[in-house]
């Protein structure tokens, strides 16, 4: 297809896609002219990838060519794959810095003891470890008891949700749009997904507390 082709159908203006070939994250089409080349389905899907993480996951133009470049690499790896596309595996194959001897998983206690008791294989610098241990951290702050064993019940719903997600990937084979569709499951439905806790939390009410105010003196 011609470069307006891949514009109509990926929503990317030809401006923006030749912004793209510049900075590298659009590898070029099969030249066909001195100025003019032919895409296929490839570059669809990677232009798709593209936007996923720029306009959905919110990566600078930078970031997103270095997790592309990442995910090309790691392609025929799903699980590395994933791992870049949700944000949990460096795309530079590296991991943040550290002190030596530091336990990356000691410094997020509370984490690691939810992690153990779920029986969970969870690398030891994800960083929602450390966003755990932090808000407990703040809730007892604010005079609120919880630990992590409170967030067993959440920590068992996580879970299936998570095995639902995953579910969702399986039938996709292509591994770019499965990146791309990871990026999407994972960022764009978090809102839908506290969205629905809202709604459900509503209707507990109502169900237990709605007819307090008709109620006998």
């Amino acid at each position: 297809m011609r470069i307006s082709e891949l514009s109509r159908r990926s929503g990317v203006p030809n401006a923006t896609i030749k912004y793209y070939l510049r900075e590298g994250l659009l590898p070029p089409g099969r030249a066909t002219a001195a100025t003019q080349a032919e895409y296929d389905e490839t570059h669809l899907r990677r232009l798709r990838l593209i936007r996923a993480l720029t306009g959905v996951r919110g990566l600078s133009v930078a970031s997103a060519k270095q997790v592309l470049d990442a995910m090309t690499e790691h392609r025929a790896d799903t699980h590395e794959l994933l791992g870049i596309a949700f944000g949990i595996r460096p795309p530079d194959g590296g991991t943040p810095a550290q002190d030596e001897g530091e336990d990356p998983a000691g410094a997020n206690p509370e984490a690691a003891a939810l992690v153990d008791a779920m029986g969970w294989s969870v690398s030891a610098r994800n960083p929602a470890r450390r966003i755990i241990d932090e808000t407990l951290r703040t809730l007892r702050s604010l005079e609120v008891e919880y630990d992590w064993e409170a967030l067993l019940p959440y920590a068992e719903l996580a879970e299936r949700t998570a095995r639902h997600d995953l579910d969702n990937l399986e039938t996709v084979t292509d591994p770019l749009e499965k990146a791309e569709r990871a990026v999407l499951l994972t960022f764009l439905l978090e809102p839908a997904l506290m969205a629905l806790r809202r709604l459900a939390q509503e209707n507990e009410s109502t169900a237990r507390h709605g007819g307090d105010e008709h109620s006998p003196a």
